[in-house]
């Protein structure tokens, strides 16, 4: 299989984990920076595969066969971002491009010595679930996204890898899988910003622009 297939399952499969809505054609183009015309061929071939179902005018859906290959991808994808941040001191805002390579690389038997080898992680650097070797895989669909959550006490359980800067800002302030933050009540806050959402790590405020807030999901304590 080509590896633009398997990028296209592994997108389709994940704008859905987080409790995302279905991926349409012309997001799939956005996200892979090609032509609408090029995405509808290369579903037509994954149609053909019985890897998804098309349906005029809707967003694809995986079948059975093309779920089990998307979470593999996801799998190897998440295992390597471990590996470079805990092996090789990688940053986890630098990771995500080079497992988007290495995924398509790395054979079964090294994605599985990996697995072992890290003492088979739950999580990857960014919070999010890495599927077993039986395609099993946590689901956290429920959760909050910082930017629309009320005042209270919450824990951190993933940040998103697809904005770097945002990654690297968010580091600096604390903000990553596992830290416990109070979100503020935002009408009692003096000299309130609309455009931030306030929080308090240990005690100390920090104010996070709304945009890198959507970024950042949240478990209710």
């Amino acid at each position: 299989m080509s590896e633009v297939s398997q990028d296209y399952l592994k997108a389709i499969w994940s704008a859905q984990e987080w409790g995302g809505t279905p991926m349409t054609a012309t997001e799939l183009a956005n996200r892979f920076g090609t032509t609408k015309a090029n995405v509808t061929e290369v579903l037509k071939r994954l149609d053909e595969l019985d890897l998804i179902v098309r349906v005029p005018y809707r967003p694809p859906v995986l079948t059975a066969k093309g779920e089990t290959i998307a979470v593999s991808m996801v799998r190897r994808h998440r295992l390597l971002e471990t590996f470079l941040v805990e092996s090789l001191g990688y940053g986890w805002d630098e990771v995500h491009d080079e497992a988007e390579i290495l995924e398509h690389a790395a054979s079964d038997r090294l994605v599985d010595r990996i697995d072992v080898f890290l003492g088979r992680p739950k999580t990857d650097p960014h919070g999010d679930p890495i599927p077993g070797p039986d395609g099993q895989v946590e689901s956290h669909a429920s959760s909050l996204i910082l930017a629309e959550a009320g005042p209270g006490s919450y824990t951190v359980i993933r940040v998103s890898d697809a904005d770097p800067e945002a990654l690297a800002h968010l580091a600096e302030v604390g903000v990553v899988p596992g830290a416990q933050v109070e979100v503020v009540d935002e009408g009692r806050a003096p000299a309130a910003d609309p455009s931030t959402a306030t929080v308090t790590i240990d005690g100390e405020a920090v104010e996070i622009d709304r945009a890198v807030a959507t970024a950042v999901y949240l478990a209710q304590r």
